[in-house]
């Protein structure tokens, strides 16, 4: 019994020895890939011009080469709105939306993993008994939170490796952010598309089409998304009689 315990008592600095190696490996990660975005001719890669013609070049590949680019892209915190307007301005607004959308699931999907595999040990290492309960509850409702702040646009990028932090299951995570990013991202590819269609045809007579219209409506309502969901949420809150 007394080495059952002696041995339980040098194992738990052992695992809090491992978890930290996991976060400096995580945190080192991130201010390499930062610094690699910002001091390496990576960004003048990120240019509808130069992207473009890249992609034109690998003929039927392009699609799955630009996923894997927006996938690597977020894992190495590069803003998604960049991403997204560059496959909108190169595939147009409804090609633009759908690679958009692979590429950003599998750039969130594999940034959540990275966080989850090297910093949640840490993360659930530093958390007090006052934070467990909050812990808890967001990994018992991890679809509803994942999903209500992709809705109200939080910033993408380190909400994709802080959800890894949390307890929400990778399953709660990956439903919630599918869903969640499905109205901004066609509103964003659509207005990007639409105004890329025009500008590439020439036919500047196109501004004043319903198209157009539509596609600004869109845009502009899309700011409005945040409040609104915000407003059902407390009005929501309000009512429940618990």
């Amino acid at each position: 019994m007394v080495k059952t315990a002696a041995t339980a008592k040098g194992k738990k600095p052992q695992r809090h020895s491992k978890a930290l190696a996991k976060a400096v490996i995580l945190s080192v990660f991130a201010v390499a890939a930062i610094l690699a975005v910002r001091f390496t001719p990576i960004k003048s890669y990120l240019t509808v011009e130069a992207l473009g013609n890249f992609l034109d070049s690998a003929g039927l590949w392009a699609p799955l080469i630009f996923i894997g680019i927006y996938a690597v892209g977020v894992c190495l915190f590069l803003p998604g709105t960049l991403l997204t307007g560059l496959g909108a301005a190169i595939f147009g607004a409804w090609g633009g939306f759908i690679y958009v959308w692979f590429g950003a699931m599998a750039g969130a999907s594999a940034a959540f993993l990275i966080g989850r595999t090297l910093g949640r040990e840490f993360a659930a290492s530093l958390i007090g008994d006052r934070l467990k309960k909050y812990d808890a509850a967001i990994a018992r409702n991890g679809f509803a939170t994942v999903l209500y702040l992709r809705l109200v646009y939080f910033p993408f990028t380190p909400m994709n490796f802080g959800m890894g932090l949390t307890g929400v299951r990778f399953r709660d995570y990956f439903f919630g952010t599918g869903l969640g990013i499905i109205v901004g991202t066609f509103i964003f590819t659509f207005f990007i598309g639409t105004l890329k269609d025009v500008w590439t045809t020439g036919n500047w007579g196109q501004l004043i089409s319903a198209k157009v219209f539509f596609s600004i409506a869109l845009f502009v309502f899309s700011f409005f998304i945040p409040g609104i969901i915000k407003k059902i949420n407390k009005k929501t809150a309000s009512t429940d009689p618990s």
